[in-house]
């Protein structure tokens, strides 16, 4: 146990000698992973980044009890000094507090945080004498940081509330504040003031170059840019911008509190940023208590609260975590000549009849598609694609009875997504949630509509051979679905704007469709995917004809409703269907069932 290096040694002493004996296994397991890790033969003579990344990628391992074990070790004042890799990677004290330029306190940290990054890569061990010019915004010369994370809130109860805050976030990504994630939005209820309208609240991950009070220049400038004004401590404003974290500084003078005083005491603030960063630590004075800690000690509400998702200006935000919440039909619109139930039937002569026959039945959403994606279809150019699809969203556009109805564009090609959005479509629905152009995701993030995102392997073609799930149906699809969901967040795609699909049909056969819908309920609550809305698309598949016997889609009616009614037990926001008026019929009853 002690060829481990310095480090393992040291940890080796604590666990025998010391307080660390009470941490058990999470101690043994921090002595593994950093002796794989970092402290090889290879590395600990080492004063390359490659020692430092192996340490980068030995805390990532670590499981969250392991990772506050870890924690805890940092500030025993007893312990042997610290070791590090050949003296090179020290961690600074976390009990000194060096000075700022105001005289007032503030820590300086060197430690890698439970997400695995530097948040303050001082790693060479300064002196208490240059920590002042740091980065607590001490004297000396001024100088740039690069690549510090820092989380800011956002909140808005004035106007448009989600546009305010989207514009927010364009502003800061336009000053160099790079958006690099962003958390759900939530509905809450005012605290303190309580005689306004309730707030949208959300957090987002920057990465920024600029000092801590730099960085809240900055955040009260756009604020101003965007009319803020502030006339009632914390009564109603259109836009509020706040740093909850930046990086592991801990600063507390008149102009600045980090961490932010009032996260402990916040559910509207720790949700949101448990989002992001569930096992990272609010502060080092309070080691091993991660900020997901905080967030599942504050009491029970009467009411949770929900997440928002907005659709469009006509149509409400989707409320997914709302007991109460309506179901949302999405009437389906094929503008082709080969879907597997529907294709051919809408012509342009029909095509206004059908509308508006699709908005009495209860149609809030029209999905419209000019591509089929059932296995073997032929598959037409994009240029064809756009020229079947734009003439119904602008008929659509045209129709008094449709004002209130939202478009989605049913594509997974960019070219085709940009189109429609242009001529008025209010969403994009792709089936392979990127995967079958390298360009869509990105431009999902640059036209900035709700996109949803659904689980599929492969293409239409090759789907239905691809259907083995030796890790369980569930848990691959979640595990998928987190892959896809990550990939479009860092293609700049905003949280609140994700709705996803659990793919019905779609790499799935038979039976293994039956399952997702008896355990749709555990597919939603899984880690990850909480509060994101589900669309499920059910409607008139193989699946149903299989179990009912019905050869014809256009006859699986009956057993269409069947699955309509489990996915809004199972808890949809939206279900997509061609039976509009009986479908409508379904959902009414089943709200009225289990969405009370």
């Amino acid at each position: 146990m002690e060829g481990g290096g310095p480090l393992g040694r040291y940890l080796w002493h604590v666990h025998v000698n010391g307080p660390g004996a009470a941490l058990g296994g999470s101690l043994l397991e921090i002595f593994t992973s950093l002796r794989v890790g970092c402290y090889t033969p290879d590395t600990a003579a080492s004063d390359s980044p490659r020692s430092l990344s192996a340490l980068h990628r030995a805390l990532m391992s670590l499981s969250p009890s392991a990772y506050r074990a870890w924690s805890l070790l940092l500030p025993l004042r007893r312990a042997p000094a610290l070791p590090s890799c050949n003296s090179t990677l020290r961690l600074s004290n976390p009990l000194r507090v060096p000075a700022s330029s105001s005289g007032s306190p503030c820590r300086h940290y060197s430690l890698l945080s439970q997400g695995g990054r530097a948040m303050d890569r001082h790693f060479s061990g300064s002196s208490s004498r240059d920590a002042g010019s740091s980065g607590c915004g001490g004297s000396g010369r001024k100088r740039r940081r690069s690549g510090v994370l820092a989380y800011i809130a956002l909140g808005s109860n004035v106007g448009d509330r989600i546009s305010m805050i989207e514009q927010a976030c364009r502003e800061m990504d336009a000053r160099g504040i790079k958006v690099k994630r962003t958390s759900s939005l939530w509905e809450t209820k005012p605290m303190y003031v309580l005689d306004q309208n309730s707030f949208v609240n959300g957090a987002c991950e920057v990465e920024t170059g600029l000092e801590p009070r730099e960085l809240l220049d900055e955040l009260q400038s756009i604020e101003k840019s965007m009319g803020r004004k502030k006339l009632v401590d914390k009564g109603p404003r259109n836009i509020d911008l706040d740093i909850l974290l930046y990086g592991d500084l801990e600063i507390d003078d008149e102009r600045l509190i980090i961490p932010h005083i009032g996260i402990p005491e916040r559910e509207f603030v720790l949700r949101p940023l448990a989002e992001l960063v569930p096992h990272k630590l609010l502060s080092w004075q309070k080691p091993g208590k991660l900020i997901q800690d905080y967030l599942n000690e504050l009491p029970l509400t009467d009411e949770p609260l929900s997440t928002l998702t907005p659709i469009s200006r006509s149509v409400g935000p989707l409320n997914g975590l709302k007991a109460t919440r309506k179901t949302h039909v999405m009437a389906i619109l094929n503008i082709t000549p080969d879907s597997f139930s529907d294709g051919g039937i809408h012509t342009p002569d029909s095509l206004r009849d059908t509308i508006a026959a699709f908005i009495r039945g209860g149609a809030t959403m029209l999905d419209i598609g000019g591509q089929s994606t059932a296995p073997g279809k032929i598959e037409i150019t994009p240029e064809e694609e756009i020229s079947r699809v734009l003439p119904v969203i602008e008929t659509v556009r045209s129709i008094p009875e449709a004002r209130h109805v939202a478009i989605s564009i049913d594509t997974y090609r960019a070219s085709v997504a940009e189109a429609a959005v242009r001529a008025g479509a209010d969403m994009i629905n792709d089936v392979s949630a990127g995967l079958m152009d390298p360009a869509m995701l990105p431009t999902m993030a640059r036209l900035g509509k709700t996109v949803c995102l659904m689980h599929m392997r492969g293409t239409p073609g090759t789907m239905s051979r691809l259907n083995e799930y030796p890790d369980g149906l569930v848990p691959t699809i979640a595990r998928e679905l987190l892959a896809r969901v990550a990939a479009a967040e860092a293609a700049g795609v905003r949280r609140w704007r994700i709705v996803l699909d659990p793919g019905l049909g779609f790499a799935k056969l038979g039976e293994q469709n039956l399952q997702v819908l008896r355990h749709f309920d555990e597919l939603r609550a899984w880690p990850g995917l909480r509060g994101l809305p589900w669309l499920v698309g059910s409607s008139r598949k193989s699946f149903i004809g299989k179990v009912t016997g019905v050869p014809k889609p256009m006859d699986r009616v009956f057993g269409t409703a069947a699955t309509v009614a489990a996915a809004v037990q199972g808890g949809a926001d939206i279900v997509r269907v061609h039976d509009v008026v009986e479908m409508g019929q379904v959902v009414k009853m089943a709200d009225a069932i289990w969405r009370y």
